[in-house]
């Protein structure tokens, strides 16, 4: 800073952030609301939590998990009631069920309050999340962190399982890398990894837009710092707690298809080969494929795609293959979605899409054994309209972001001389490595 600059102060510079920040705590709110039926007390019914929408992981884990009794990962279960879920997000539930448990003995208190205290830190990480997205959009699109603070989607979703914790680790990540702090970087991505597996994803889209650019360095660091990040916190429950802690990839592995992937209606339909072949395979290879095509858009597209785009086109893919594709997965999306392309349009429609997937699946469910509750429920090829609901339209919002890839001159964010806000290192590199003549 030269003598002649004046640092705004940080009150002036946070103001702009407060409306935001105040809608990510209605849109936490309101999912509060949502789930108010199962709350006070619908938990204990299985079909009118179905039927009322309100499902959530939470509440049923804290009994099923040990979490009411001692700690997920040394605990003295069955190997299928151990968490299923990586280290960070795991003990996150343990400190929390800590506080739960000083409520008193009664263990039905104790898992209302387990509920409670882990919507407090979701709502949290929530607002966090949103602040961190408009951050890393810049001033020119900050108000687009609106769809991650008060979608529909969003709010229906918030509470069912722990995602935004991983959320707001992201945005955080994608910033510290917007404002070239690699180190910083690479412990967010880290610790993001090691509490939903998803964000592996963005170190792909960092090292495509390395190679185009030769920034190596940043890249390098960055990695190095995820790497040990994540060892940091994984080593002592590898060590220690090697079951417990091998829980998430056994399950990952050995998982069946599931509710919500395009697998699932293969297999319900007995369709050649994708519906009876071997799953982990046919998803690794359709995966493998999209990111080809991603690697190969990222290299040969006539100016360096944003890391926004990148990220979005990646996380797309790893869910669009992937075995299961629960409702609260949304909330993985959002946010890279609307960085990556802030057209309302298509927005909305799988906005939509999504809510019509939140309100089937549950009704899906409630039809299935053990319920079996045909007169309240839905039929498999309702069902199957609301999975394929989100596959289309998702598909519909890579294919625009491919369009804007290829024509930069449809890029809305890169409208007056923008390039890539949230780039780092890469916003107006040069090209060093494509497989066509660059032009801009």
């Amino acid at each position: 800073m030269t003598s002649t600059e004046v640092r705004v102060p940080f009150v002036a510079r946070a103001v702009p952030y407060l409306p935001l920040g105040l809608f990510a705590a209605l849109g936490a709110t309101l999912a509060y609301v949502v789930r108010l039926p199962c709350r006070t007390g619908g938990w204990n019914d299985q079909v009118t939590t179905y039927t009322n929408f309100c499902y959530t992981d939470i509440y049923p884990l804290y009994f099923d998990r040990a979490l009411s009794t001692q700690d997920p990962y040394f605990a003295a279960v069955p190997f299928d009631k151990q968490v299923e879920y990586p280290v960070v997000l795991g003990e996150v539930m343990q400190v929390i069920s800590w506080f739960a448990r000083a409520v008193g003995a009664d263990v039905g208190a104790q898992a209302v309050r387990f509920y409670d205290l882990t919507v407090i830190l979701l709502g949290i990480c929530l607002v966090a999340g949103v602040l961190l997205m408009a951050a890393v959009a810049g001033p020119t699109r900050r108000w687009d962190a609106l769809w991650y603070a008060i979608s529909p989607a969003v709010v229906l979703a918030a509470y069912i399982n722990w995602d935004l914790v991983a959320g707001a680790l992201s945005m955080g990540m994608l910033l510290a890398w917007a404002r070239q702090r690699q180190v910083l970087a690479g412990v967010l991505l880290g610790l993001a990894i090691a509490t939903k597996f998803y964000p592996l994803m963005f170190l792909g889209a960092l090292f495509l837009l390395t190679l185009r650019t030769a920034r190596w360095r940043p890249f390098l660091v960055t990695l190095g710092a995820t790497a040990g990040a994540w060892i940091v916190v994984n080593a002592p429950f590898m060590i220690f707690a090697w079951e417990g802690w091998r829980r998430f990839y056994v399950f990952s592995q050995e998982r069946g298809v599931d509710w919500g992937s395009p697998w699932l209606f293969f297999q319900n339909k007995g369709i050649p080969v994708l519906g009876d072949g071997d799953v982990s395979k046919l998803g690794m290879a359709s995966l493998a494929i999209l990111c080809l095509g991603i690697a190969v858009l990222a290299l040969a597209a006539p100016r360096r795609p944003r890391l926004a785009q990148i990220c979005f086109l990646a996380l797309a893919a790893f869910m669009m293959t992937n075995k299961v594709w629960s409702p609260q997965f949304v909330l993985w999306l959002v946010p890279f979605a609307v960085l990556a392309r802030p057209n309302w349009k298509p927005l909305v429609l799988w906005q939509l899409a999504e809510i019509w997937y939140f309100i089937a699946i549950w009704l899906y469910l409630v039809a299935q054994s053990p319920f079996s509750r045909n007169d309240l429920g839905i039929g498999d090829d309702t069902y199957f309209t609301a999975v394929w609901g989100r596959v289309i339209t998702i598909g519909i919002m890579m294919a625009f972001v491919v369009r804007d890839i290829l024509r930069p001159d449809k890029d809305v964010v890169r409208q007056g001389d923008v390039d890539d806000q949230g780039g780092g290192v890469f916003d107006d590199a040069r090209d060093r490595f494509t497989l066509t003549p660059a032009v801009r």
